[in-house]
């Protein structure tokens, strides 16, 4: 009752039958899903390199700004003084020997419990009085496009499902910054430009 007998061969039972039956509802949907993921990534690639091209004119039209700028000021017989710089880079440079209880929690504050950690900071009063407490153990500076672009791209991290996760791909930059409407290292680059080094 549980075995079909098949035209000139043995019989299969009904457990196989629907093993294969299975098998193929799976492989059609899984192709489905290579499909749809494929379209995807089209619509995304064509997105990012959009935006890629729209950020790269922004960077030209900010520095013909800058060179112009600076050439009215010579015109002008002054000084073009930048503005102050709104992102800061802190790397720890010391261990905890003979440290002060203060200064440590200074240092767990900034996110620089090891030696070599880094981190990028917004300046405010706060921050550069936490700094200056902090001195002997750090370094810090005002980076440019250039090294901040370097540095995303070589150790920049992100929080996937409560893990430190690589960015090393534009689908876990995609996974991990969904709710900024963040689809690559390049809008993460503009985000962090945008709001912290203008």
């Amino acid at each position: 009752m549980g075995e079909e007998e098949t035209k000139g061969g043995p019989a299969v039972p009904e457990s196989v039958l629907k093993k294969q039956k299975r098998n193929e509802e799976w492989t059609l949907a899984k192709k489905q899903e290579v499909e749809a993921k494929k379209k995807k990534n089209a619509e995304n690639r064509k997105l990012i390199y959009s935006r890629a091209k729209q950020y790269a004119k922004e960077y030209e039209e900010q520095q013909k700004e800058l060179i112009q700028l600076k050439r009215e000021a010579k015109l002008k017989g002054g000084f073009y003084v930048d503005p102050e710089a709104k992102l800061l880079f802190i790397i720890r440079i010391r261990g905890i020997n003979a440290m002060h209880p203060k200064t440590r929690k200074i240092l767990q504050l900034l996110r620089l419990r090891q030696i070599f950690n880094g981190v990028f900071l917004k300046v405010n009063k706060a921050t550069m009085n936490m700094l200056h407490r902090v001195e002997p153990y750090v370094t810090y500076g005002y980076p440019n496009l250039k090294s901040v672009r370097e540095l995303i791209y070589k150790r920049g991290y992100g929080k996937l499902n409560k893990q430190r996760t690589s960015l090393t791909d534009n689908s876990i930059v995609e996974q991990v910054y969904v709710i900024l409407y963040r689809f690559s290292m390049s809008d993460c680059l503009l985000y962090l430009v945008a709001n912290l080094l203008v």
